[in-house]
């Protein structure tokens, strides 16, 4: 079974963190874009989509057996960085998925049990995590098939056309709590999930 790459997407400007880079953040002594990438680095070949170089992020993903992929046009929103990274997905793969490198609670687990929602509900072309409530979140994982329609996406919504153009072909994957949902924008978001690990 061949394995599903991984696009990271980490390109992307914390314009609402007050001037630190949301990604560049401390959990446990690692910054949250190394531990996105070690996590997704379980269980398939990541591709990280990053702002261009030079960029400390680089810096933070130091020793890891993964693609870089230096976005130029990163300023256009998500759908840049998801074009070029989707350029470097193997030719071999069936499907890719794709993961915000900002969702501090997702796990191996968590990826694992969308990655298996591929094989056991393979009549879709789209397989979702979802909240444990069912609200749909990341991350998301495209047949081959749909690779033409998002390789021509542009702007900042991501691949949300393409899941609406195909929602009859979506399998959600619940997966606990808001692991597929929640993520740090600002300084307020990160104060209050560490307040929250710690008590």
């Amino acid at each position: 079974m061949i394995e599903i790459p991984i696009i990271l997407l980490a390109a992307g400007q914390s314009r609402r963190m007050a001037g630190a880079d949301k990604l560049l953040q401390s959990i446990e002594g690692k910054s949250l874009l190394r531990r996105s990438a070690l996590t997704a680095l379980k269980t398939g070949p990541v591709i990280v989509a990053l702002p261009p170089a030079p960029h400390p992020r680089y810096e933070a993903l130091a020793g890891l057996d993964l693609t870089k992929v230096g976005i130029p046009n990163a300023d256009e929103g998500m759908n840049a960085s998801l074009r070029g990274a989707l350029a470097h997905t193997p030719p071999e793969a069936d499907a890719v998925m794709v993961l915000l490198a900002d969702l501090p609670d997702i796990t191996v687990d968590d990826l694992k049990s969308v990655i298996a929602s591929v094989h056991e509900q393979p009549d879709h072309l789209i397989w979702r995590g979802a909240t444990s409530a069912g609200k749909p979140g990341h991350p998301v994982i495209f047949d081959r098939q749909l690779f033409d329609e998002l390789s021509r996406l542009t702007g900042d919504d991501g691949a949300q056309s393409v899941v609406r153009a195909h929602k009859d072909k979506v399998c959600l994957v619940p997966l606990p709590g808001r692991n597929a949902l929640l993520d740090l924008d600002t300084p307020e978001d990160w104060a209050q999930w560490r307040s929250q690990r710690t008590t």
